[in-house]
């Protein structure tokens, strides 16, 4: 059989101690060649590429208020990917980020409709915030012990519960927590119930800092830490190391829906001051993106939760300014996503294409098939 049947026509390998340069290189190349391609969309709408990019940056970093809105999106994108990264390091696919920080803002928002004039505004803020990491985390932990106990599909069972968390408060808001009846709105919280704002921005920004701190810690300096990485690499060698491997598991999971639960509070509570089913507004997801192109890193996440903020709040201000379809700027922004990620697969693998190998020699005749033609050719000549 021919050999070029056994080998694909393209095969992945794993890069090895590739030049920082180069790392460095590649992400810039592909900044560039995803700014390239969005000038091109834009301009095949119409518009002057150079004013429209000029237009993103000034919508999203010219003025206080607009510092203001960018970072207020930056906030939840930042926590809930904090929030991820110990799960994707353990190779446990957490895709219910989403519905955790649904579940958290549902907590805090009980707290913050029912204990109003009953404690003080601080402690009534402690309260939201504690109520919000523990319904989080019971809500995360629930897949988790499916998976530790059943090995049931995490990613599937995260999803799913989504869509289940968003439904229960589309029930509140038209059942137990209804303002007017028939408006199928919940009430706004009082202003006790409310983050303070530091430096124009509720204090949600300094939590999710802090957050970025202890994770970092958490992640590369504790036993904890070790333990997930070790069951990233190889679920046999955590189990032959002595790791309760469920238990771990079930463990990062709670931590996981905690943060992200806190951080369902910090935007019930400090950006939107009351709950409705769209509280998440997809940070559940976009998150995944952020702690993929920042390496699991912790401080990296800053930045990319910075640069995709930025693109969201001048994408706003694009829009309106210019009159650009909000299509156009989702296309940019998805260029931007695409090639950054893109750019990760070219620095950690590489493609090996198939050579092409030449015609093998003809096998040697055996010495009774050499006899077998002489006798023929001798046959062929008397004839």
């Amino acid at each position: 059989m021919n050999n070029s049947m056994k080998t694909p026509l393209i095969r992945l390998a794993k890069r090895e101690g590739m030049d920082k340069r180069t790392v460095w290189a590649i992400r810039v190349g592909s900044i560039l060649l995803a700014l390239l391609l969005g000038a091109l969309v834009i301009a095949i709408s119409g518009v002057n590429p150079f004013k429209a990019y000029g237009t993103i940056i000034t919508g999203a970093l010219g003025k206080k208020t607009a510092i203001r809105q960018t970072v207020k999106i930056a906030v939840p994108l930042l926590g809930c990917a904090l929030a991820i990264a110990p799960c994707f390091k353990m190779r446990f696919w957490n895709i219910g980020a989403e519905g955790q920080i649904t579940a958290g803002a549902i907590a805090a928002s009980y707290f913050a409709l029912y204990w109003v004039g009953k404690v003080p505004s601080a402690v009534l803020l402690l309260i939201m915030g504690a109520a919000g990491a523990v319904a989080g985390g019971i809500w995360a932990l629930i897949p988790a012990f499916f998976k530790a106990r059943w090995n049931t599909n995490e990613t599937l069972f995260t999803l799913m519960m989504n869509y289940i968390i968003i439904g229960v408060v589309r029930w509140l808001q038209g059942g137990p927590w209804e303002g007017r009846p028939g408006s199928q709105i919940i009430p706004m919280f009082d202003q006790s119930a409310w983050l303070p704002e530091v430096f124009g921005v509720h204090c949600g920004w300094i939590i999710v800092l802090v957050l970025v701190v202890v994770m970092h810690l958490y992640m590369n300096y504790t036993k904890h830490g070790y333990e997930i990485a070790v069951i990233g690499d190889s679920l046999n060698t955590a189990r032959y190391a002595g790791m309760n491997v469920g238990h771990v598991m079930m463990r990062t999971m709670f931590l996981s829906g905690a943060i992200s639960g806190l951080v369902g509070f910090i935007v019930a509570s400090g950006a939107n001051n009351t709950l409705y089913d769209g509280v998440a507004n997809g940070v559940g997801f976009t998150s995944i993106t952020v702690a993929w192109l920042s390496q699991l890193n912790a401080f990296a996440m800053i930045v990319i939760s910075a640069l995709l903020a930025i693109l969201e709040k001048g994408a706003e201000t694009l829009q309106t300014a210019m009159q650009v379809p909000t299509s156009i700027s989702d296309i940019v922004t998805g260029i931007l996503l695409f090639c950054m990620l893109g750019c990760e697969f070219f620095i950690n693998y590489r493609m090996i294409f198939r050579r092409k190998q030449a015609e093998a020699p003809a096998a040697p005749a055996t010495p009774a098939a050499a006899e077998s033609d002489q006798t023929e050719s001798k046959e062929d000549a008397s004839c």
